[in-house]
């Protein structure tokens, strides 16, 4: 299963016609943008087509330029975090931590890290649209969230031999900008979801967050890519 470089769609200057789609991008964009430090709890669930589902939950943090720290504490503690210049993926039971160069790294959730960046996603997305919901029966995830005054836009990405694996992206921005849920949706019936809450933005975050030391004992295996790493 390719969990591929995704250029996370979210956050695009590609417009619809639909009036709420530029209004949303706008909205997420001026959010993000302006941005020096972001932090926000999240829960992501990954279905496999065939009924499996995984599901993990935990912290994330952003910091200008580019740098990025996710958290996982549950069910099982692990560590995604991109530096500035490498990707490192670390599990402490298993006593060994992984490291790529984010030039490399096709780990899907790398361009994240234009979250706390410069959003220009232009390049990223061949069209964005509003999402629409999904037929009865489907196995899509739903595409339009419960939460009042959420806008779920849909980004189908530009064709390229990285993406040929994904179908497109959803993306649910809030009334203040915030990206609430993102669904990465692959081929296969496959997907990857995520749920942020709690955001807070410009809040002092140390700076020994955004940086890795192996602890001893700990061995360093260098890696093309971190891709598939995570489920």
């Amino acid at each position: 299963m390719i969990r591929s470089v995704i250029f996370l769609a979210a956050l695009l200057l590609v417009f619809s016609p639909a009036q709420d789609v530029p209004k949303t991008v706008s909205a997420f964009e001026s959010r993000y943008q302006h941005a020096r430090s972001l932090k926000a709890v999240f829960f992501e669930a990954y279905r496999d087509g065939k009924g499996g589902v995984s599901a993990d939950s935990g912290t994330v943090y952003f910091s200008r330029p580019g740098r990025m720290r996710w958290e996982y504490e549950s069910p099982e503690t692990k560590l995604f975090l991109v530096d500035g210049t490498n990707v490192w993926f670390y599990v402490p039971a298993d006593h060994t931590a992984s490291r790529a160069k984010l030039s490399q790294s096709s780990d899907w959730r790398t361009p994240l890290a234009l979250l706390a960046g410069k959003a220009d996603l232009a390049k990223l997305c061949g069209r964005i649209e509003l999402a629409q919901p999904a037929p009865a029966g489907s196995a899509e995830p739903a595409a339009s969230p419960d939460d009042p005054g959420v806008t779920t836009l849909r980004c189908i990405p530009r064709e390229s031999p990285e993406r040929e694996a994904i179908h497109d992206v959803l993306l649910s921005v809030n009334p203040e900008g915030f990206l609430t849920r993102l669904v990465i949706q692959e081929a296969g019936n496959a997907s990857t979801e995520f749920r942020f809450a709690n955001w807070q933005e410009n809040d002092p975050i140390p700076e020994v967050k955004f940086h890795f030391e192996p602890p001893p004992g700990v061995a360093v295996v260098d890696e093309q890519s971190l891709a598939n790493t995570i489920r």
